[in-house]
C-alpha cells in the first residue's frame, strides 16, 4: 500500500511544508495529501511543486478540495480549471470533492439531477485533462449510504469518477466496510482511514466541529483504539492500495507515526 499523510491533519500548527515533507520521509510515508488552501497558498511560490515533492522522496497522492458542484457551468469550470492546474503543478492526477452539499435523502430528483450533470461535466473536463474527479464517502451528501453512491456512479456514467473510500463514514452509514469495499472496489481511488471510540461521538466529525481550532475531538482516537476493525479490513486492500492516514484529533504527529506502522506491518495489538 502507498500510505500518505494529510495536510489537512496540520491545519492549526505554524508548520511549513518543508517540514511536513521532511517528517514524512523520516517516518516512512510515502506521500502527501494535499489540502486545497494549502495548495492554493502555495501557488505564488514556484519552488513548491512536483519536483521539489520528488526531490524529498515522496509524492502528492491527491488535491483534495470543494469543488463548487452548484454554481452554473462557467463558474464552476472555471474552478474546475483552477483545481486541474494546482494538481498539473504537483504530478497529481486525483482531485477530490464532495457530492453536493445535502444528503441522499434531502436532495429532490431535480437537485440529484443537476449533481449528476455537474459532475459528469466536470468529468469531461479532467478526463481531458488526464486526472479524475475523487467523490468522498461522506454524510450530508449524495454519497452518505453505499446504495447512493452506486447509484451516483452509474447515474455520471463516466471513467474520470472515482471514490474516496472514507472508511469511518462508510461505517457511518450503517454498511459493513468489508462488503462495501467488494461492492465499490471497481470505482475506488483512494481510501481515507480514521476511527472513533463509539459512534456517539461521530459529530465530531462534522464540518463546523472538525475545522474549528476550538472544536470537541472527544472520541478521535488511533486506528488500532476505535470501534472500526482495521486489522480486517486492512487485509482486505490490495497491495497498489493508495490511502491516506486522516488524523483531525491532538498529539498529530504521535498518532500519524503510531498508525502508519501499524498499517505498514500489521501490527494491532495494544
Amino acid at each position: 500500500m502507498k500510505l500518505s499523510i494529510c495536510t489537512i491533519s496540520f491545519r492549526h500548527h505554524l508548520l511549513s511544508i518543508d517540514h511536513i515533507a521532511d517528517w514524512a520521509k523520516e517516518h516512512h510515508f510515502d506521500g502527501i495529501e494535499l489540502w486545497g488552501v494549502h495548495a492554493k497558498n502555495l501557488a505564488d511560490n514556484p519552488a513548491y511543486g512536483e519536483a521539489w515533492i520528488k526531490d524529498k522522496g515522496l509524492y502528492i497522492s491527491m488535491i483534495s478540495d470543494y469543488l463548487p458542484l452548484e454554481l452554473d457551468t462557467d463558474r464552476m469550470l472555471e474552478e474546475t480549471m483552477k483545481l486541474s492546474k494546482l494538481a498539473k503543478r504537483w504530478g497529481t492526477h486525483k482531485i477530490r470533492t464532495f457530492a453536493g452539499k445535502k444528503g441522499s435523502a434531502e436532495t429532490t430528483s431535480e437537485e440529484r439531477a443537476d449533481l449528476v450533470h455537474a459532475l459528469r461535466t466536470v468529468c469531461c473536463y479532467l478526463d481531458a485533462e488526464g486526472q479524475q474527479a475523487i467523490v468522498e464517502t461522506h454524510p450530508g451528501t449524495l454519497t452518505d449510504s453505499l446504495e447512493s453512491t452506486i447509484q451516483l456512479m452509474e447515474e455520471v456514467d463516466h471513467p474520470a469518477l472515482k471514490v474516496n473510500f472514507d472508511v469511518l463514514h462508510i461505517w457511518e452509514s450503517g454498511a459493513d466496510p468489508a462488503e462495501a469495499l467488494r461492492k465499490l472496489q471497481p470505482y475506488t481511488a483512494h481510501f481515507h482511514l480514521k476511527n472513533i471510540t463509539a459512534k456517539k461521538h461521530l459529530g465530531v466529525f462534522a464540518p463546523h466541529n472538525v475545522y474549528a481550532a476550538a472544536g470537541s475531538r472527544e472520541g478521535m482516537t488511533p486506528l488500532a483504539k476505535g470501534a472500526i476493525d482495521y486489522e480486517r479490513f486492512l487485509r482486505l486492500l490490495s497491495h497498489d492500495a493508495e490511502a491516506s492516514l486522516e488524523w483531525f484529533g491532538p498529539n498529530v504527529k504521535e498518532v500519524l507515526e503510531m498508525d502508519g506502522v501499524m498499517v505498514r506491518e500489521g501490527i494491532f495489538a495494544v
